[in-house]
């Protein structure tokens, strides 16, 4: 395709509503899982931590 100007790029010939909107819309829910995978791989890591700590202070007597 050929563009005379960079708003006929933006344009792609009348379907650049679509074109951005999907490379917007993809962009964003990647943003989005690489933030959820961070959250879930932080909340593993404090779970294992915790129950390292628990297992290691079940076994010692108390008293």
């Amino acid at each position: 395709m050929i563009w005379n100007s960079f708003a006929d790029f933006w344009a792609m010939g009348g379907y650049g509503l679509y074109v951005w909107g999907s490379f917007g819309a993809t962009a964003a829910l990647m943003g989005f899982e690489i933030f959820w995978v961070k959250q879930a791989r932080a909340q593993a890591i404090t779970q294992v931590v915790n129950e390292l700590a628990a297992a290691e202070t079940h076994g010692k007597d108390w008293h």
